[in-house]
């Protein structure tokens, strides 16, 4: 098994190619179905079980809904011309007090799909000058163009679905992709 890598240890390597924004935007658009595909039909005790004080699987779909709004308000920072790319909540305060263990998945699934829809809307109605502009990322200390802030979405997905694979595979409980009951 490969060791899972800290979020806040990665390192970009910015700017992304413009011509890419298509490649991006389609993985952004694929992260809901791969959330469901990665979470139904798996077994509540699975979706909720926590390894070494960590979050559960469940809770890192939660995570991915949380943080939806932080990519509508930075996409909104470019449509607005901030200086700067709105701020995480590094803690995730908002992760750890949604007690998403405590709520269905299909509800979680549904809300992240709506979510993530009214992002995609929201980057297909701006101007597409946008992707030359950068704004300062509040704790990378880079600039992002558009293009950039969307590639590190896209990656913030994966990091949380291969992090809710690892779950499923140290409890044993996955085999190419099938959930087995041990």
């Amino acid at each position: 098994m490969i060791l899972e890598t800290n979020w806040f240890e990665r390192r970009f390597a910015f700017p992304i190619p413009v011509e890419l924004l298509p490649n991006v935007l389609a993985r952004l658009r694929g992260t809901p179905a791969r959330l469901e595909e990665t979470l139904r039909g798996c077994p509540r005790e699975l979706l909720i079980r926590k390894a070494a004080d960590k979050w559960s699987a469940q809770e890192h779909a939660g995570h991915l809904l949380d943080l939806e709004s932080l990519w509508l308000a930075r996409v909104d920072d470019y449509v607005t011309a901030n200086d700067q790319l709105t701020a995480a909540d590094l803690i995730n305060r908002k992760t750890h007090e949604a007690n998403h263990n405590g709520r269905p998945v299909e509800q979680i699934l549904t809300e992240f799909r709506t979510a993530r829809q009214k992002l995609l809307n929201r980057v297909d109605e701006s101007d597409m000058s946008l992707p030359s502009q950068a704004l300062s990322h509040p704790r990378l200390e880079t600039p992002m163009r558009l293009v950039d802030h969307l590639y590190f979405v896209a990656e913030h997905d994966d990091h949380h679905l291969a992090a809710m694979w690892a779950l499923f595979e140290v409890s044993g409980q996955v085999t190419l992709g099938r959930y087995t009951t041990r």
